[in-house]
């Protein structure tokens, strides 16, 4: 896996150190967190790249995942004009958005500039494939092809006055051992979906606010559980960054809790 990008201030498992807070923004708004939610959230983005015969920028939809880390995963044809693109030049762009109802400008959203590296490690694939099942279809058709897209820096749209623009590095996470935490994460989704299924449920429908349904946790990082049913996905953020088995025990053991007592206020 691809060194997470660390800061030398704060090594270690967590987050590197976030920038000082601007005096200017509204005091209710954490530009860092959004960002992070819209990050680890999205299903699909908007994908630019460098047309190479032309040089002018090139858009297309695409769907997304992230890796442990927080960068975002996507797999892609060889026979696509974007992924000639980013073997040719790897620099692009990624937007991502949180979808509502209304005005679509009144929703926040986050743009990504990053560079792409090719990565066929099976942890990406895992990944990937576990916010994006349908994919299972053509994973293994030869011209495709994952990336990761190592942000480089961050645009956030948050709203009305609600304007963010930065190094992208603070809202990635960092742990101690990746291949320790990819072995964690599939000890626990199978703990969770074999033992506490009841909980997962809970996560979702009390929580995330989702109808009921079958789920089942199907993926772990850092930041959050994911949890699907059928084609909803839902998502539990963790209130600070999670990265070893006793701190995630304490941290679901509360969020059932705290979904539980939501049942018994309403």
């Amino acid at each position: 896996m691809s060194e997470t990008p660390t800061n030398p201030e704060m090594p270690g498992p967590g987050r590197v150190a976030e920038p000082a807070r601007d005096p200017r923004q509204p005091a209710d708004f954490e530009p860092l967190a959004l960002a992070r939610d819209l990050l680890r959230a999205a299903r699909t983005g908007s994908l630019g790249t460098v047309e190479a015969a032309s040089g002018f920028p090139m858009v297309t939809l695409t769907s997304v995942a992230t890796d442990y880390d927080g960068c975002p995963l996507i797999l892609t044809s060889r026979l696509s004009h974007h992924t000639q693109n980013l073997l040719a030049d790897p620099r692009g762009s990624l937007l991502l958005s949180r979808p509502g109802k209304g005005d679509p400008l009144a929703h926040p959203r986050l743009s990504l500039r990053f560079m792409a590296e090719p990565d066929g490690e099976p942890r990406v694939r895992h990944r990937f494939l576990a916010r994006n099942p349908k994919a299972k279809v053509y994973v293994d058709f030869p011209d495709f092809l994952f990336f990761r897209l190592v942000p480089q820096a961050m645009h956030l749209n948050g709203g009305f006055a609600r304007a963010y623009s930065g190094d992208a590095t603070p809202i990635l996470a960092t742990a101690a051992d990746w291949a320790a935490f990819e072995a964690l994460e599939r000890s626990a989704i199978a703990h969770m979906n074999e033992d506490h299924a009841d909980a997962v449920r809970l996560y979702a429908t009390r929580l995330c606010g989702m109808p009921e349904g079958s789920w089942q946790a199907v993926g772990l990082d850092p930041d959050g559980l994911d949890m699907m049913a059928g084609d909803r996905l839902a998502r539990v953020p963790f209130g600070s960054p999670v990265t070893d088995g006793a701190t995630l025990r304490r941290m679901l053991v509360e969020l059932a809790e705290k979904a539980r007592a939501a049942g018994d206020s309403g």
